[in-house]
């Protein structure tokens, strides 16, 4: 809320973010690391189940410096007594709850969402079953992560730091003020580490003496972003990272950047939020800035390492992981490792043309891993492409990450012999020239040239998207001074440079449409169709084309797809029609009672029924009831059929109105559809789909 009581709309979509929000392992910020002997110790998660003692303590997290040991401050609370509930739960306890910088009102209300650590004050002693896992006093570490001094091991109760709730001792603790925890709910899950047992004892909240967890947050990173002391706004961007709102964890980091510039771990976490804002190119950026900052940094290496996997390039990957000589986690190595093999055998598949191996390769690389890599997704739209999917190949190519800026580190890198950014432009020439888009092909051809002059394969493209463009266009200008002859030169010019060019197929059938070379146009309207098998126009000529030659069932076929096609064109609602007729004819059946737009005939008396089913031909009749609710979702699509199937009487029933019809027909159940043809019942069902239904009519208007 606002001072002025209003409701703050940035305080209520922070309320949600902060409610939602989950964070990830991989990409957490960098806190305090320990030196264990090792110039690289990043600190590790502890298995789920750690749980405090009543005697603990707090402190705030302090920065990781570059060589990754403490040198930070490390600032004790005040001790803060109990509330008056929670203190009669706990007569037996050695020593008080802390927080950090925070102090608890006699209400139980303090603020703040600090992670527990030991302190050197703490007279608790570890037990001897945990004093192996137990850490220097002193040393801050992310809660939840591993066994800290003075707090013992126990399966008899559970605590967790998470999006707002968790359980410290005896009694429910809430950050940020605000509400209580429900009895209700035994569990939480957390942004931080595992779900955990919440207490059903008496609550404990902790806000400072806010009304909100969201004005503490939004004040708590306000107050950071203006501060002077660039280890306690990082220390705010930490916390505001833990909650999963990377925003305000990146303009945190943003000022502790300013603040002090050289400082790889403020990059190295920036990074982090921008990845969690999936903003991979930025990151991957900051990551180099880091590594430049601290080339001993082994934090910033390995995040960029896991960045440059995801992109897909290993090459690189493998340097920052390895950067001391051997790779600092094992289980990333082999990540890395996977990503390279698929890749490898996806562009071998490339080169033989084996686009089909191609997809599954580029999918398993995708799993292993390379979940962002803009080359491997392009390399799926043009295996599509090449199978001449296109509709797919559109809907993929949607989906291809975008990474912005180009990675430096990934300038150089190439995939079937083209640099990366190369060849993203190679593919999408490709798309534009199926599509018709020939300037665009230009275009995209052009930049891929520029990026990668040395390739040859993008070399090749440029020429013969240049060349086919130029065809094109002479040969629409050619048609439209009704120069059909040389129009279809140019056309074939094009077609010898891209011989699956689907337009340029039709625009050549259009010519010997003009020239009444009707065999041959129909021969380039099957190929247009075979290369992209939903393009209307080519169906639309052939169909056409078959009704000029007196292919009735050929024409009735084509006009048939599409009406499926383009269901509203009234046209070619027409054209069925009169194809349909003459179909009829074709075959000496009557015709006379066919009528083009006819609507469902309603049948109001046994007498009216029986006439309509002795009716030559074929008669669909439709049972139904004006109150149920799937009779009113189906009787639209029947209206639909009957202007499509304009040869087919539709009739309806409304066993209400007529319970005698009904019943002579022995209908239980609504809707009903029962077919007839010349009398006799050929096709009862019950419940039709609309695929089911219009099957059935298509087969017996034939």
């Amino acid at each position: 809320m606002s001072q002025s009581g209003k409701p703050n709309p940035e305080s209520d979509t922070l309320a949600d973010r902060l409610r939602d929000s989950l964070t990830t392992e991989v990409n957490k910020p960098d806190f305090r690391e320990l030196d264990l002997g090792s110039p690289v110790s990043p600190l590790r998660y502890q298995p789920r189940g750690l749980t405090t003692t009543t005697t603990t303590t707090t402190t705030s997290s302090s920065s990781s410096s570059s060589s990754g040991s403490v040198t930070g401050r490390i600032r004790h609370a005040p001790v803060i007594g109990r509330s008056d509930s929670v203190r009669g739960s706990q007569s037996g306890s050695s020593g008080n709850l802390r927080t950090t910088s925070q102090s608890r009102s006699d209400s139980g209300t303090t603020s703040n969402s600090q992670p527990l650590v030991s302190s050197a004050s703490q007279s608790s002693a570890t037990s001897p079953a945990t004093a192996a896992n137990v850490l220097p006093t002193g040393n801050i570490c992310p809660s939840g992560k591993i066994q800290i001094t003075g707090m013992t091991q126990s399966r008899s109760r559970s605590d967790v730091l998470g999006s707002g709730t968790g359980t410290y001792g005896h009694g429910s603790i809430m950050r940020g003020g605000g509400s209580s925890i429900s009895p209700a709910k035994p569990t939480t899950t957390t942004g931080l580490g595992s779900p955990r047992h919440v207490s059903s004892s008496s609550p404990v909240t902790v806000g400072g003496g806010s009304s909100s967890p969201v004005a503490a947050a939004e004040n708590l990173w306000r107050r950071a972003v203006l501060g002077s002391d660039a280890e306690e706004v990082k220390r705010v961007g930490n916390e505001m990272y833990r909650k999963g709102l990377f925003n305000e964890a990146l303009k945190c980091y943003d000022r502790a950047i300013a603040l002090s510039p050289a400082n790889a771990a403020y990059r190295s976490n920036r990074a982090a939020a921008l990845t969690g804002l999936a903003r991979i190119g930025e990151a991957v950026k900051e990551c180099e800035d880091a590594v430049r900052s601290d080339p001993n940094y082994a934090r910033a290496h390995h995040r960029l390492a896991l960045l440059l996997i995801r992109l897909g390039e290993v090459n690189s990957a493998r340097k920052h992981l390895c950067f001391l000589g051997k790779a600092s986690d094992h289980m990333e190595l082999k990540k890395l490792e996977a990503v390279e093999k698929h890749t490898s055998k996806c562009g071998n598949a490339r080169k033989v043309g084996d686009w089909k191996a191609v997809l599954m390769e580029v999918d398993a690389a995708i799993v292993s891993g390379a979940d962002f890599s803009p080359h491997l997704g392009m390399c799926k739209v043009e295996a599509l492409l090449k199978l001449h999917r296109l509709e797919d190949a559109q809907s993929k190519l949607l989906e291809v990450p975008k990474v912005e800026p180009f990675p430096v580190s990934c300038s150089q890198a190439r995939f079937c012999g083209m640099v990366f950014e190369a060849y993203t432009y190679f593919v999408k020439a490709q798309m534009d020239m199926a599509l018709g888009r020939f300037e665009n092909a230009v275009i995209s051809a052009e930049k891929a040239s520029q990026i990668d002059p040395r390739s040859n394969e993008v070399a090749m493209l440029h020429n013969t998207v240049t060349v086919v463009a130029r065809a094109r266009v002479r040969g629409n200008d050619l048609y439209k001074s009704e120069r059909y002859t040389e129009a279809s030169s140019a056309y074939s010019e094009g077609l010898r440079l891209d011989p699956c060019n689907a337009i340029l197929y039709c625009n050549r059938a259009a010519c010997w449409f003009k020239l009444g070379m009707w065999e041959r146009s129909i021969e380039d309207c099957n190929q247009a169709l075979r290369f992209q098998p939903s393009y209307t126009k080519p169906l639309l000529r052939r169909a056409a084309l078959n009704c000029k030659m007196e292919r009735w069932g050929a024409a009735v076929s084509d006009y048939e797809a599409l009406r499926r096609e383009l269901p509203n064109d009234k046209e070619v609602a027409e054209s069925l029609f009169h194809a349909q007729v003459a179909l009829k004819k074709s075959r000496g059946e009557e015709v006379s009672n066919m009528e083009f737009g006819g609507e469902v005939e309603e049948v109001y008396s046994r007498e009216q029924f029986k006439a309509a089913m002795n009716l030559p031909g074929v008669s669909v009749i439709h049972f139904s009831t004006a109150s149920d609710h799937q009779c009113k979702q189906i009787s639209p699509f029947v209206d639909s059929l009957c202007t499509r199937y304009p040869s087919i009487h539709f009739l309806k029933v409304d066993i209400d109105k007529c319970p005698s019809i009904g019943n002579a027909e022995n209908v239980r159940v609504v809707p009903t559809v029962k077919i007839y043809k010349n009398g006799t019942r050929v096709k009862e069902i019950v419940c039709p789909s609309r695929e089911v239904l219009e099957y059935s009519v298509r087969h017996y208007s034939g």
